[in-house]
């Protein structure tokens, strides 16, 4: 995908980054749970739970915290992955293929390269309509884009 990625249907949300950094790099810091943790929160938020069983039909348990305190579970599953390359996720299902009561979106995430450093771009596929309009009024791209500078920050020092 380019700089322009635009989304390919309504249900879509994208954000992309050209980061300074090496595909491998970006990799690691989305499937090592203490890199994980060090920048997948918009701060001040914080995950202080992450698991992660990285590899297909692998689940996965990211618990965001918020700066009062209230944590919000988010179990999910791991539905294709390539190393340095991609990765796919989906609340969908909460672990060994039990569905979840209510899916509301999956995650794509690929890191190709792009003139020495990595064009990151991570697509959020929503059920319906409504869920994808939800995220966004929820903050997608301020806070997708919050923790994306945090992931360059963070690759920078690796």
């Amino acid at each position: 995908m380019t700089a322009n990625a635009a989304p390919t249907s309504d249900r879509e949300l994208i954000l992309t980054r050209l980061i300074d950094a090496p595909r491998e790099t970006l990799y690691r810091a989305w499937t090592e749970p203490e890199l994980m943790k060090q920048w997948f929160a918009p701060l001040p938020w914080t995950t202080p739970v992450i698991e992660t069983d990285v590899r297909p039909g692998g689940s996965s348990l990211i618990v965001m915290r918020g700066p009062d305190g209230t944590e919000f579970p988010n179990p999910g599953v791991y539905l294709e992955v390539v190393k340095n390359e991609r990765l796919v996720f989906t609340d969908a299902y909460t672990k060994a293929w039990e569905p979840s009561e209510k899916p509301f979106f999956t995650g794509i995430i690929t890191f190709e390269d792009e003139g020495g450093k990595t064009r990151y771009t991570a697509r959020a596929l929503h059920w319906t309509v409504a869920d994808r309009e939800a995220h966004e009024k929820m903050g997608f791209h301020e806070g997708w884009g919050q923790c994306a500078d945090q992931l360059a920050a963070l690759v920078a020092k690796l």
